[in-house]
């Protein structure tokens, strides 16, 4: 299936981050990541996750996502450091909605540069990709994942049951969204 419409491959961010395309280079860092105990705990990737593995999500998955117009993998740069991936997945044009996703690497965590790339991706969206709706499904259990999406002004909306998988099996999943007449309201 192939949108009429795609994601630009412009980099945005703000003074502290810069959402960027993914490259060649990226693909150490990410095999790192994703070999992560705290990842893997969330994410049914490879394990191991190689470098082949990596360099398949950037050169492959990546491109074909955004040629396909179904989403966009973005690097979230600081101060010129690779600290992780946010993405738009399940784009779903006609309806005005999609789903973002997000990983950190282990020593980037905790200084609120994902709250702030979510926040960043998300009012890209809602404000200039024309959606109306976008969404975060967390894992019931992964407490920090879920704080970045309240950081970010996600509104918690409920639980969908075993509508996640792990590699330990079926979870939970908490669905927070964000609205452009959220946007609205913060005015």
């Amino acid at each position: 299936m192939h949108s009429d419409q795609v994601f630009p491959t412009d980099s945005f961010g703000s003074d502290l981050i810069t959402l960027r395309m993914l490259n060649e280079d990226d693909a150490p860092a990410i095999a790192i990541a994703c070999n992560d105990v705290e990842i893997q705990k969330w994410l049914p990737l490879p394990t191991p996750y190689t470098i082949e593995s990596a360099r398949w999500f950037v050169n492959d998955h990546a491109t074909k996502t955004q040629e396909a117009g179904t989403g966009i993998i973005f690097a979230i740069d600081h101060a010129g450091d690779f600290i992780g991936c946010i993405d738009v997945k399940r784009a779903e044009w006609i309806n005005g909605e999609c789903e973002i996703g997000y990983w950190t690497m282990p020593e980037h965590r905790g200084h609120g540069y994902m709250a702030q790339a979510l926040d960043i991706l998300s009012r890209w969206v809602l404000l200039s990709q024309g959606f109306t709706r976008t969404y975060v499904r967390v894992a019931v259990e992964n407490i920090a994942s879920q704080r970045v999406a309240e950081k970010a002004g996600f509104i918690r909306e409920g639980i969908a049951r075993q509508a996640g998988r792990v590699h330990s099996g079926r979870v939970d999943l908490v669905i927070y969204s964000k609205v452009t007449t959220d946007l609205v309201q913060e005015q």
